[in-house]
């Protein structure tokens, strides 16, 4: 008898230690799935402590280059401003963050999560969203007049008086204001190509293995 009842408490304390164990496992779990979260949380807390201590001059020139820094920086001024850094001193100023037909929906989403603001459509009175594009001079045609150069707002375009002009295709932000100066109307605004840094290389199918390649090529040679 004595036996049995020590046998029972035996197995009740195995089983025991093994609900302990369960749920020692189930809590480290639980708590590694919470901690980046609450770190997250904490941070996200004390960054914005820390950002209302600023001067409100250093304050708003963070939001404005947070701001500017999701905008496409294509300088077309189709928002009704002379550049983007311009339209990112308006949003933070409370303009709408829906004006800019280049950075289309995904930079209204963008700054609609940094702002904390409601995500809406895109302005349509300032152009619709589109492929992005580049400028491509017909250097045959061109008379070297320097205008698209003076309208170009990032300085794509190269070439000099009475000479021929061409566009550096890497620098082009796609803005759309060097065709209207054009006189003779030889800038064309095509669909840019994959850029380089979005270009990867495909990885060529494997072929079958052919190990006794080499020897049947040895065995069909005279004196092999």
């Amino acid at each position: 008898m004595n036996f049995l009842t020590a046998y029972s408490s035996y197995l009740l304390l195995l089983l025991v230690l093994a609900l302990i164990a369960v749920l020692v496992w189930q809590l480290r779990v639980v708590v590694r799935e919470m901690v980046p979260e609450v770190v997250r949380v904490m941070q996200k807390k004390l960054s914005h402590k820390l950002f209302q201590k600023l001067p409100p001059e250093q304050a708003n020139d963070i939001t404005i280059a947070a701001i500017d820094a999701l905008l496409p920086q294509t300088q077309c001024g189709q928002c009704g401003y002379p550049g983007c850094r311009p339209y990112a001193q308006a949003i933070a100023e409370g303009r709408a963050i829906n004006l800019c037909p280049p950075g289309g929906a995904s930079t209204i989403k963008a700054l609609a999560a940094l702002l904390h603001a409601e995500v809406i459509p895109l302005d349509p009175t300032h152009g619709t969203e589109s492929e992005r594009k580049v400028a491509f001079i017909r250097e045959a045609e061109c008379i070297g007049c320097t205008k698209c150069i003076a309208a170009c707002p990032v300085d794509a375009i190269l070439g000099s008086g009475k000479h021929m002009h061409t566009v550096i295709t890497a620098e082009c932000t796609g803005c759309d204001l060097c065709v209207e100066p054009c006189p003779v109307d030889c800038i064309d605004m095509i669909v840019a190509l994959t850029p380089l840094q979005g270009w990867h290389w495909q990885r060529p199918q494997s072929l079958p293995l052919h190990p006794h390649l080499i020897s049947n090529d040895r065995q069909g040679q005279p004196g092999r």
